[in-house]
């Protein structure tokens, strides 16, 4: 089914009521890495049996942390085959820190879609109240839509993020695991580009690929320990525009530039000439 703007543009979505524990922030953590300087006290703080801290990047994974079954891209006005789609940007505000457990309900519905010709690109935002009325985090996401444009709606906006012409002031190298994707896909993202490799080969790629939003993590987890001691309260907000792909087993290179009260980060691949993975990264955070 093609695209119908009419249909899409502002269509709310079906609510979804969820809950997390910490065994879930921890299970999320260790698909990221976390528990690799086991012996580091700042670094267990992920990891806690009771309270651990919460990356605000486990905002993307909690309210579908449980599903066991692939995603469909089939929305009012919207119906795209899963192998023609990929993540295309994402934004995280967090309001408060995320506790370790909770309970909360997600709304969202369809704000933007763009016609780029030979795809589309489609936004939605994102909200998340505790079962308390607080809210708790705000989020903007994108997928892009590989053959679905031309359907005569509005190009859209194109922004760019200037990094400082100056050495970063930080330079981080996280490497992934081979089983990385596998041992991410446990936290409710069962896309099969990131684990059948007949799948992956017609979407497109030699392998399958690791999660956008795994690498996305990896990242803010990283710029978190390198830079806010690694204190996740500290940050407010998190924004990408996915611009490359990450093999499991692959390297990331962060170069990070601090500007009041933002991280301007650049992600990289190392294993293929510092291919661009991650662009127009922006982590802002508190004193």
């Amino acid at each position: 089914m093609p695209i119908d703007p009419n249909i899409a543009l502002g269509a709310v979505l079906p609510s979804v009521d969820f809950s997390w524990t910490p065994s879930d922030v921890q299970l999320y953590h260790l698909a990221l890495g976390a528990g690799g300087r086991w012996t580091d006290p700042a670094e267990l703080r992920y990891l806690d049996d009771r309270a651990p801290q919460v990356l605000p990047t486990f905002a993307t994974v909690a309210p579908f942390f449980h599903e066991t079954e692939p995603p469909q891209v089939k929305f009012p006005g919207v119906e795209i085959d899963l192998a023609n789609v990929v993540h295309g940007s994402q934004e995280i505000t967090v309001h408060r820190p995320i506790p370790a457990s909770g309970k909360a309900t997600f709304e969202r519905r369809i704000s933007e879609i763009w016609d780029k010709g030979s795809a589309a690109v489609i936004w939605q935002e994102h909200t998340a109240t505790s079962s308390d009325g607080e809210l708790l985090w705000t989020a903007r996401s994108s997928i892009f839509a590989k053959g679905e444009g031309g359907f005569g709606g509005e190009r859209g906006p194109s922004s760019k993020t200037e990094l400082p012409d100056r050495a970063p002031d930080f330079e981080v190298l996280t490497p992934t695991l081979p089983q990385q994707a596998l041992l991410y896909r446990m936290c409710g993202d069962r896309n099969p580009l990131h684990s059948d490799p007949e799948f992956a080969r017609n979407a497109g790629f030699p392998d399958p690929i690791l999660h956008g939003l795994c690498t996305y993590g990896l990242v803010c987890k990283a710029a978190t320990d390198a830079v806010l001691d690694s204190d996740a309260t500290r940050v407010a907000g998190f924004r990408t525009r996915f611009a490359g792909v990450l093999y499991p087993g692959e390297t990331l290179r962060s170069r990070i530039w601090k500007r009041d009260g933002e991280l301007l980060i650049a992600v990289t691949v190392v294993e293929r000439n510092d291919a661009p993975v991650l662009a127009d990264v922006v982590l802002t955070y508190t004193d």
